[in-house]
């Protein structure tokens, strides 16, 4: 094992093993095997290689196919390791810097796939295209070995315009992804040991003809259970795409943890997690891992931030280190989390954490503005806040009471009150954290909207408003309430004029901006807008997973970032039309959208409650819509009128107890209450 590291994506810690295996016997009896001085230990058959970046995480991999071939075996009954050496023993646990353990609470799911094409380079390089970017091992099997032949391998992202697989830093996000192999005589089989995220895998001469049954990769992703996976389909079948790509780019970005890529630093970071955590829920129905990273960056404040930060990463071996605007998300990120789970013993372990934090942001309330301002945390390009990431797209950073550090604010205070209430805290607790989002709420409109009433992107140390007034600023404003409703429809304007100049990190929030704002025909256009910056660009330039930013072939940056996904969300509540409103999903509210040149959607989502099925369909004679609603859940349907008319209404339930209860007519839908089953709803004649 590799000697201790101090890099993100793992605490710091020594190599070593304990286990503690209990074997019952068909006869009742009972054997404990334990780690101790009777095992004996070989080292394996790697090659001492450099590590593959300057993160230091992972070793480039080389293996040495004659010694694996001396150790075959090593795993069943009989081996002869007599020639092995005895263990270092560091005593009986809990010894040496063994006094702490912690399960791991994730476990992993693993499936071997082909490669959809291998084709034979002139110089006699075969390459393999496994047609989309896995977090996986690659696996080559040869059939005619020659003992001492080193065989050349790279995986990569991108291939060359020669057809082979480029190794620049640009391409793989700055890392070495090559491999080794010393053949034995004979036939034999090479697997790397640590995934990688990759698309190609070259193979230079390798002596004989290589097909697609001779090379494969194992593809690890958490063990989300494929029952609860989301469905989607529409009219539209750029948007079905869009949503695949979110749907499978959360699922591959989260293993035994969540990450920012499955390639170069493989680091928990608190805003990918927030992001990768909403659409793995969404599209995958797994709750586990998002439990687990609540509960670890909770455990990142009450190790290193008495003031109520949490780490920007976590875990970590090196120290303390915060983004004032990513432990901004913590607060709404659990609730979420608890909306989605009924997890209260989760929500209650982590409400000090996030009452932490909303205590953190009142001490940076400037009295005199009311604003939050110089947000302790971060340093050079974070400091007081990330904004977005990579590109600000103007953003105007030299301001101390930013836009967008406020209004997160204003949600980590009101989020943390509805936790207290949940909770059954005191009542002035939640009244007191309600009171405090709404004076800086109050201080945001006041301050930092300019006449037009859009809002700037901040106040400069001068007390002076900034100038620009940027996207995030704006879409933010409409997202998380803060805007009057008189003027949301100038504020959707601007935002709708701009397209898309915010990130992958935070471009779900002009989503929700533009939803609330009753633009759904720009939600869909921002989705499906193969030319200009966004989802469906990723695919009309051959991407498969979604990217670090907009730019990323041009500037770089990660061509497998998880982030991306969260819109995953919005697509299923905007335009599938599925909202989760009650905890652990005992309340939905269904509404397809309107004035979109979308005519048809599909699709379900697992929920707590059991796997919701949502379908409409709009014609010349209004829209059609079904829902199946599972067990214990009561649903709001909302159905388009039909030339001001309620559509014919039937309910399914194995009772007759679950038809629908017309509930009157808001806002040009008709309004009804579900119970479990199927509910259908057709436009009158």
């Amino acid at each position: 094992m590799a000697a201790s590291q101090q890099y993100q994506g793992r605490a710091v810690g020594e190599p070593g093993l304990l286990a503690r295996l209990v074997v019952e016997h068909a006869d009742g009896s009972r054997q404990v095997v334990v780690s101790d001085g009777s095992w004996r230990v070989a080292r394996g058959p790697w090659l001492s290689l450099p590590y593959r970046n300057d993160d230091g995480r992972d070793y480039i991999e080389g293996v040495d196919g004659r010694i694996a071939q001396r150790q075959q075996g090593w795993n069943r009954p009989g081996f002869d390791a007599s020639s092995w050496q005895s263990p270092q023993v560091v005593g009986v646990h809990p010894a040496g810097v063994f006094r702490h353990l912690r399960s791991q609470q994730t476990r992993l799911a693993y499936r071997t796939v082909r490669p959809v094409t291998v084709t034979r380079l002139a110089s006699g390089a075969v390459v393999a295209d496994f047609g989309t970017i896995i977090p996986a091992v690659p696996q080559v099997r040869f059939a005619h070995g020659v003992s001492g032949r080193t065989i050349e391998m790279r995986a990569g992202y991108v291939r060359n315009a020669d057809g082979t697989v480029s190794d620049s830093a640009h391409d793989n996000q700055k890392t070495d992804l090559s491999y080794q192999y010393i053949q034995h005589d004979g036939a034999q089989s090479f697997q790397a040991y640590t995934y990688e995220g990759f698309r190609y895998l070259q193979i230079d001469d390798p002596g004989e003809p290589l097909s697609a049954s001779s090379i494969a990769a194992v593809v690890q992703h958490t063990d989300a259970d494929p029952a609860r996976a989301a469905t989607f389909h529409s009219s539209d079948p750029t948007l079905d795409a869009v949503a695949e790509l979110m749907r499978r780019s959360a699922l591959y970005d989260s293993q035994e943890q969540f990450l920012d890529t499955p390639t170069r630093e493989k680091g928990q970071f608190l805003g990918d997690s927030v992001d990768v955590s909403r659409a793995l829920m969404a599209g995958s129905g797994d709750r586990a891992l998002t439990a687990r990273a609540i509960r670890e960056f909770a455990e990142s404040q009450r190790r290193y931030w008495p003031d109520g930060r949490m780490n920007a990463v976590y875990p970590n071996g090196d120290g303390k280190r915060d983004i004032p605007d990513y432990t901004e998300m913590f607060p709404g990120w659990v609730w979420e989390y608890y909306l989605n789970s009924g997890d209260r013993a989760t929500l209650a372990a982590t409400y000090p954490a996030s009452a932490a934090i909303a205590d953190y942001i009142r001490r940076y309330i400037d009295p005199a503005t009311g604003l939050v301002t110089k947000l302790a945390g971060g340093s050079g390009a974070y400091q007081y806040g990330i904004i977005d990431w990579p590109n600000r797209y103007g953003y105007d950073t030299d301001t101390t009471a930013r836009t967008t550090v406020n209004i997160l604010a204003v949600d980590a205070l009101r989020r943390t009150a509805d936790q207290a209430t949940a909770l059954g805290r005191p009542k002035a607790e939640a009244d007191a954290l309600r009171a405090d989002a709404a004076k800086v709420a109050e201080a945001v409109n006041d301050r930092l909207r300019r006449p037009d009433g859009r809002y700037t992107d901040g106040l400069k140390a001068d007390g002076s408003q900034s100038a620009h007034a940027s996207q995030i600023a704006n879409a933010y404003a409409i997202a998380f309430g803060i805007a009057p409703e008189a003027s949301v429809d100038t504020i959707a304007d601007h935002l709708v004029s701009l397209k898309l100049q915010m990130g992958p990190m935070t471009a779900n929030w002009l989503l929700t901006a533009l939803h609330r704002a009753g633009r759904d025909d720009q939600v869909l256009a921002r989705f499906t807008d193969r030319t200009s910056l966004g989802w469906a660009n990723i695919l009309a330039r051959g991407g498969t997973f979604t990217w670090e930013s907009w730019e990323a072939p041009d500037d770089g940056q990660s061509l497998s970032h998880g982030w991306g996904a969260t819109a995953l969300v919005d697509l299923q509540q905007d335009l599938l039309g599925l909202n989760v409103t009650g905890t652990a999903a005992t309340t939905l509210r269904i509404r397809p959208p309107r004035d979109t040149e979308l005519t048809h959607a599909e699709g379900t989502v697992w929920t707590q409650a059991g796997t919701v099925g949502v379908r409409w369909n709009t014609t010349a004679h209004g829209t059609e819509v079904k829902v199946d609603i599972p067990v214990n859940t009561t649903a709001e349907v909302e159905v388009p009128l039909a030339g001001g008319r309620a559509p014919k209404a039937g309910g399914a339930g194995p009772d007759g107890a679950s038809a629908p209860r017309f509930e009157g007519v808001r806002n040009g839908y008709a309004i009804y209450t579900v119970g479990s089953g199927r509910s259908t709803f057709t436009p009158a004649a």
